[in-house]
């Protein structure tokens, strides 16, 4: 049997050492007998509800396709009611286990990945999941899949079957290796081919496809909310990585339009769970009797999330003012982070000192002697400061202009042949006057930048700032229609390919690539080809580690906040394992309906009423 995509390759996946888990760069934690994970309470009862909020609405349960607003639940990565080859462990930081799949073997330079399907797996009709299965899944993906998804397997070639239940992933020849594509292939939900055989699977869909996960959809209040039924003989339940998790007799979705009015629906216990995203109500809204009684918990978890850089100012290298890094640097001394961290977000956020925040790949301290082995062929291409200290944040104490650094940065401007004329601050030669023009994707962004802009305007740098409708905003960055602009950067693990297209010399001159200040840097493009090439961790760290300096002191991006954690709300009548070290918090599938807890909180809310 072989897929569309491809013919028989003669090499590929010959005899596989299959496995019960891989990683990235590190060990696996778990060994091929264990039990249970850690996060996961093998003995946790199984009952109860748990309601959980949406913003918007849902009008498809089509995992795959690129319109519709897809139904919470019904993820291609992330399901309740599909299962998948691989389950990636919530408590490492690159790694998974066979869930679908029995076995799995990769190629050490990632040109094939082989799976062994599990016998005995079955879809919720109790027909039994089959390799037809799994090529159907990839080959309508291919086909028919939506951008991110169809990107995501650019690199994949083509599928074959061998042996009885045995499949293999070939990656295109000349395609860079890549760590990511094992993990890809194993977390894509397995669709039933039998069930679209008779629909057309390239357009939405209002009817729920049956599926073989923990949870089969229930019924809707299409647009509004959603219930899924645990079920109970889920052929997967006693798997090492499914044991004493998804254990709530149902999970609901309710979806709101407004996130004011969802806050206002959890603190009246219309739902459970909430992830708090704005740090205004976090200060100020969680101060109320079920609070003070303890029925009702808001707690800042420490989570392994790698938090990298939310939305830095970077500039336009285009631009020739700002090629010269005395410019930047002035720039990045006139930004009062303190100042708009205490006023605008209630002194919640950390500073943001790395493109790797949270994890083992951030820089610290000054640099290792592996880090320096890279960085030495490049000293003529690095700032000095890159060899002795780590980035940081320009001390403010957020309490009025700190003069120290006004005078350093108009000495920079000065040295780069910029200074103040009349008020304006002008280019000593031409008479041209400094001006930004920012651009940023949401209103937000011009909030938060407010005081900097006032900032630049007190000495003599003309300002104006826009928050153009997203597509309008995304055309602009990518054909350097902007000064300043702003762009979230969040890492994976692996995060080799992901630099080169970010910071790479030979992406910022690509349409629509995503270096979008057009850094071009040899001493970068060598530190990012040392990560693609890494493979153990001191290898990786060092790499990481020695381009996160390289980026920060060349300030091409002056960094934002970083959270301290992720902020949790809930009521209080779940259990869960008091895990550390998680790279978020599982409280959908890890952990479980306390009927003490809960008969608890409705005494304590009847007491209160």
């Amino acid at each position: 049997m072989i897929s569309t995509f491809g013919a028989l390759a003669e090499a590929p996946c010959q005899d596989p050492a299959y496995r019960h888990g891989i990683s990235y760069v590190l060990p696996l934690r778990y060994r091929p007998d264990f039990n249970h994970f850690a996060y996961a309470n093998p003995a946790a009862p199984k009952g109860g509800t748990i309601r959980l909020p949406q913003m918007g609405t849902f009008d498809n349960y089509n995992a795959i396709v690129e319109i519709g607003r897809l139904a919470a639940g019904y993820g291609a990565m992330g399901s309740l009611v599909y299962d998948r080859l691989l389950e990636d462990s919530i408590d490492e930081p690159a790694s998974a286990y066979v869930r679908l799949a029995d076995g799995v073997a990769v190629e050490p330079d990632y040109r094939w990945t082989a799976f062994r399907l599990r016998a005995g797996a079955r879809w919720h009709d109790g027909r039994p999941i089959t390799l037809d299965d799994v090529l159907f899944t990839f080959d309508v993906i291919r086909e028919h899949g939506s951008v991110a998804l169809r990107t995501a397997l650019a690199d994949l070639d083509r599928i074959f079957t061998f042996g009885e239940r045995e499949v293999c992933f070939v990656t295109r020849p000349g395609a860079e290796p890549n760590p990511i594509l094992p993990f890809i292939y194993g977390r894509i939900a397995i669709l039933p081919k039998h069930y679209w055989e008779s629909r057309d699977i390239a357009k939405t869909t209002a009817e729920a496809p049956p599926g073989s996960g923990p949870y089969r959809h229930e019924r809707a209040v299409f647009g509004r909310s959603l219930i899924y039924a645990r079920v109970p003989d889920y052929w997967g339940r006693d798997l090492p990585v499914n044991k004493g998790r998804y254990n709530f007799d149902s999970v609901k979705f309710d979806y709101f339009r407004d996130e004011n009015v969802q806050l206002e629906a959890h603190k009246g216990d219309v739902v459970d769970v909430r992830e708090e995203s704005i740090s205004k109500n976090w200060a100020t809204q969680y101060d109320f009797p079920a609070v003070r009684e303890g029925l009702f918990r808001a707690e800042l978890r420490q989570v392994t999330r790698i938090w990298g850089l939310w939305w830095p100012v970077f500039w336009n290298l285009d631009r020739e003012r700002f090629r010269d890094i005395r410019v930047r640097e002035a720039l990045w001394l006139m930004r009062d982070f303190d100042y708009i961290n205490r006023v605008y977000f209630y002194s919640f956020y950390n500073h943001g000192v790395s493109f790797f925040q949270n994890s083992d790949m951030a820089h610290s301290g000054p640099p290792s002697p592996k880090e320096l082995e890279l960085l030495r062929p490049w000293r003529a291409h690095v700032p000095e400061r890159v060899f002795t200290e780590a980035f940081r944040q320009p001390p403010n104490d957020g309490f009025g202009t700190n003069r120290a650094h006004i005078k350093r940065a108009l000495e920079l401007f000065d040295a780069a042949g910029w200074h103040i004329r009349d008020g304006v601050m002008v280019n000593k030669d031409t008479g041209e006057p400094f001006t930004i023009n920012f651009v940023f994707v949401s209103p937000f962004g011009i909030r938060s930048n407010m005081p900097f802009m006032a900032q630049l305007n007190r000495f003599g740098i003309a300002t104006t700032a826009r928050a153009p409708e997203v597509s309008n905003w995304l055309y602009r960055s990518r054909t350097g229609s902007f000064d300043a602009n702003g762009q979230n950067y969040d890492p994976t693990p692996m995060p080799g390919l992901q630099l080169r297209n970010r910071f790479g010399s030979a992406s910022a001159d690509v349409d629509y690539g995503q270096n979008w200040p057009g850094i071009k840097n040899p001493a970068i493009d060598s530190l990012i080809e040392s990560v693609n090439t890494a493979r153990t961790a001191d290898d990786l760290y060092a790499a990481t580690r020695a381009l996160d300096r390289v980026l920060l002191w060349n300030f091409y991006f002056i960094p934002g906040p970083s959270a301290p954690g992720l902020r949790l709300a809930f009521w209080d009548r779940f259990g869960e394992v008091g895990s550390e070290g998680l790279s978020h918090v599982p409280y959908v599938d890890a952990w479980w309906w306390d009927a003490e807890k809960a008969a608890r909180v409705e005494a304590g809310m009847a007491s209160l009423k």
